[in-house]
């Protein structure tokens, strides 16, 4: 028979087995539930192409990152990572460099985003990374998704552009920055006054590539490497790679993780048309297309600031609202019509080449080039301001008689086919309520889909 001291040891060891099973219960039930107490934005229930859906099934959960990190990224409404960010994210990780190749739209800030900022050591008041791209624009686009993301894990980012108050970024920079997002210019007039201190800054990003290392960046870019310590990680990401892009591969990266995503130059969820008209004739095509298009917001580019202006004026007269913006314009101004757009405070955006690289605003389901770019890449760039990250969309080109050797050439040097225009455009190509996912539950009736989204049901494409 057990004796006293030996049950009390038994029933001691009973209950730290239960202690510890309990304990083990409630850390599994905190790990399942911190989900559950994310503000997650609602779904986007728009069909979204492969160019966003064709991956190997992974999560983000599967990149073993810090769940601070993850609680910003589920809470940005990403729910699963696309196929750049699939492909480089478990790469950036480990600290290697990067080429990358992926077309508009289809999550390349999230793949360098996410690496940089679960490398980046809050506790450590130092810049760690430094994020290049080269518009204003773009700029305060990709801090304000860095910040989002980084909300839960402490980490500061910091934006810094030309035609803003220099004194203001060197005030800024006396407080904790651990990433700084920058266009080449005013990044390198800070570097060069010992204001941004460059030593531990290990990461380094070159946004729109192709851009940053034409003649318009170049000596720039090869001056900003040289702050920047001989070990840095370079992660490079562009839809086109000229021959600068590989000179630089060769000059400053150390044997690069190449990553080619393009099957194809265009985005597969835009539909490309075009329309022949004379020169005279354009504004009363635009005013046609504008009533007869069902626009959620609309992207229109002419070929200089001149054009841009003169046509948003054309376009109030003709009682439709309009913002404009080009690179002349005061960078206040600009900024404050970048923010006013993405808010949908006005249909229709009227604006030069400026608005070409990056901007990333879901709501644009049409773009017109009023104006025919002369380059092909230019194009390319342009007509991915729609079909955003796999959604659909659609581009109308406006062409004269001089166009007509361009068209052509566009259309062989990306391999796409450019449509004339049909009297009637299917909805379905690019209306939203036309190309909504089938209901997922058993209590999503088709009734209620249409009801919550104001479709009555004979407009539902069959």
């Amino acid at each position: 028979m057990a004796t006293t001291d030996e049950q009390n040891i038994n029933i001691g060891s009973t209950n730290h087995a239960l202690t510890q099973e309990q304990n083990s219960s409630v850390q599994n039930a905190n790990d399942g539930s911190w989900k559950a107490k994310l503000n997650i934005p609602e779904k986007d229930h728009r069909i979204r192409t492969s160019d966003v859906t064709n991956t190997k099934g992974n999560e983000f959960e599967d990149f073993c990152l810090k769940r601070e990190l993850l609680m910003g990224i589920f809470e940005k409404g990403w729910d699963k990572p696309s196929p750049i960010q699939e492909a480089s994210i478990p790469i950036a990780l480990t600290g290697r460099d990067i080429v990358a190749r992926a077309k508009n739209g289809t999550g390349k800030t999230g793949a360098y985003a996410i690496p940089i900022l679960e490398r980046c050591d809050p506790c450590k008041d130092e810049v760690q990374a430094l994020i290049i791209v080269p518009t204003r624009e773009l700029a305060l686009q990709t801090s304000q998704i860095c910040r989002e993301l980084s909300k839960h894990v402490g980490s500061q980012v910091m934006v810094t552009t030309g035609g803003t108050n220099l004194k203001d970024d060197i005030m800024r920079l006396y407080d904790q920055v651990h990433v700084i997002v920058a266009t080449p210019g005013r990044i390198l007039d800070l570097l060069n006054k010992n204001v941004v201190k460059s030593s531990k800054c290990q990461m380094l990003v070159l946004d729109e590539g192709d851009k940053l290392l034409s003649q318009d960046f170049k000596d720039m870019l090869d001056s900003i490497i040289n702050h920047l310590p001989t070990d840095r990680q370079v992660l490079l990401y562009s839809a086109t790679f000229p021959i600068s892009v590989q000179h630089f591969m060769r000059k400053h990266l150390n044997n690069p993780y190449e990553i080619n995503l393009m099957d194809e130059l265009t985005l597969k969820g835009v539909t490309q048309y075009y329309a022949y008209v004379r020169e005279k004739q354009k504004v009363h095509c635009l005013n046609t297309l504008f009533s007869k298009l069902q626009i959620n917001q609309s992207i229109i580019f002419c070929n200089t600031a001149q054009r841009v202006e003169l046509l948003a004026k054309k376009i109030t007269e003709l009682g439709y609202s309009c913002f404009y913006i080009h690179s002349k314009m005061n960078q206040q101004h600009r900024n404050r019509v970048f923010h006013d757009f993405r808010q949908g405070l006005c249909r229709n955006l009227v604006c030069s080449d400026l608005f070409t690289r990056g901007i990333d605003i879901q709501a644009v389901n049409v773009v017109i080039n009023f104006d025919f770019p002369k380059y092909s890449e230019t194009y390319l760039h342009r007509i991915g301001r729609s079909g955003r990250y796999g959604h659909l969309g659609i581009a109308i080109n406006l062409i004269t008689f001089d166009d007509r050797f361009n068209l052509f050439k566009v259309e062989e040097e990306l391999g796409t086919e450019i449509k004339p225009i049909p009297k009637i455009i299917d909805k379905a190509l690019y209306v939203a309520e036309y190309h909504m996912e089938k209901p997922e539950g058993p209590g999503d009736s088709c009734q209620q889909i249409c009801a919550q989204q104001q479709i009555y049901p004979q407009q539902i494409k069959k």
